[in-house]
């Protein structure tokens, strides 16, 4: 019988509840106390005092842990058998008759056999483990079928195979030996366990591969896969109508834009033409009025080519279209510098002028008679300032 079954007491309890287990239960079954039942109490005092001897020392404890298996089911002497479910023969659709729910269909067959693999784990498991069930043949997938296969694809089995080991290591003569025992006792165990949760994994893909339930998921899937493609191509064939469209539009409207900017600009030079064509048309062959005594000129000289409506000012050696461009420029402050200094410069060579020409009329004065004298009063001409040919 287990130790922690003898006291009452379950595998992780502490060494002081294991203390006031054992003393609990000594009194109760100690043979000084059952006079009347003396044998039976002689006998379960002794499974008290075995269980408690075991489980008080840290090392035993540990072993026992370990080997609680074995010892249970026959000792580490090769007397063992194991009893979990040879899954083998599931490995055959012949387990089963038909995919209904009754007591030899798909769904009743394997729905007993996963309960039964996970009854065999759950004496090994520190903490209970919820298990999904295999469920009906009407049961939902996402409910029931989705959880049962993503718990049961990556099992791994909670059971020790202890039993399985070829050491005991308590019959090492010393701690290095003790460990070499226990080193190759854990391969086995674990070559063991890795053969187990392999062969239950295989068992769960030969069952998912025949369920009905699965096989309608997949077409479900794959009919919303379908359906989702169409959509998704619909709508890309939808957007390139619609920038073909748009562009077909776009050139179009272009098209438009270009041709009314053509009338536009006729209409801008049909204007230009009726105010400054016919102008410009005479620019060159009229002559420049005489500015004083009425003199009239006889030069053609390229400087002269200019329209005599245009508003010209000298000072600043620009032409203006309107009366108003032309008002808006005397007022600048650029344009009346400009005359300031015209003026200075003119002013200047009317000095420089006057200095030079009036010793020669003194020294003429003297050597001529009076009437040519007169002729020499006269002022000379002032220097004619003739407007520059646009640019």
């Amino acid at each position: 019988k287990c130790h922690y079954e003898v006291l009452g007491v379950s595998k992780n309890v502490t060494p002081d509840e294991l203390k006031v287990s054992y003393r609990k239960l000594a009194l109760l079954w100690h043979p000084d106390k059952n006079p009347d039942n003396l044998h039976e109490a002689t006998e379960q005092f002794k499974l008290i005092q075995q269980a408690y001897d075991v489980l008080s020392d840290p090392q035993e404890r540990a072993w026992y842990d370990k080997h609680r298996d074995a010892i249970l089911n026959g000792g580490l002497g090769g007397d063992y058998k194991d009893d979990s479910l040879d899954i083998y023969c599931y490995f055959n659709s012949s387990c089963f008759s038909g995919y209904s729910d009754d007591e030899k269909g798909f769904y009743a067959v394997f729905r007993e056999v996963f309960q039964r693999i996970a009854a065999e784990d759950e004496p090994y498991q520190d903490e209970p483990v919820e298990v999904p069930g295999f469920g009906e043949s009407t049961s939902s997938y996402d409910e029931v079928v989705g959880p049962f296969y993503g718990f049961w694809q990556s099992y791994c089995t909670a059971r020790t195979f202890t039993w399985l080991d070829t050491y005991d290591v308590r019959t090492a003569p010393n701690r290095r030996v003790a460990r070499l025992m226990e080193r190759e006792n854990r391969k086995v165990r674990d070559a063991a366990r890795r053969q187990r949760n392999e062969e239950v994994r295989q068992l769960v893909q030969f069952v998912r591969k025949r369920d009905r339930r699965v096989q309608r998921r997949k077409r479900e899937l794959e009919e919303k896969a379908a359906e989702s493609a169409r959509k998704s191509e619909a709508k890309r064939m939808q957007r390139i109508l619609e920038q073909k469209k748009a562009m077909e539009n776009y050139e179009e409207s272009e098209w438009c834009s270009m041709a009314q900017l053509e009338v536009q600009l006729k209409d801008i030079e049909a204007q230009l033409d009726s105010q400054f064509g016919q102008n410009n048309t005479q620019s060159g062959t009229t002559t420049e009025q005489p500015a004083e005594n009425g003199a009239e000129s006889g030069s053609g000289d390229s400087d002269e080519d200019e329209d005599p409506d245009e508003l010209y000012c000298v000072a600043c050696d620009k032409c203006f279209k309107s009366d108003k461009a032309f008002a808006n420029h005397e007022k600048s402050k650029k344009h009346k510098e400009n005359v300031q200094f015209l003026k200075d410069a003119m002013q200047e060579e009317e000095e420089q002028f006057a200095s030079v020409v009036q010793p020669e009329e003194i020294t003429a004065s003297a050597n001529k008679p009076e009437d040519a004298g007169d002729s020499l009063e006269k002022k000379p001409p002032k220097t004619k300032h003739k407007k520059r040919s646009k640019k």
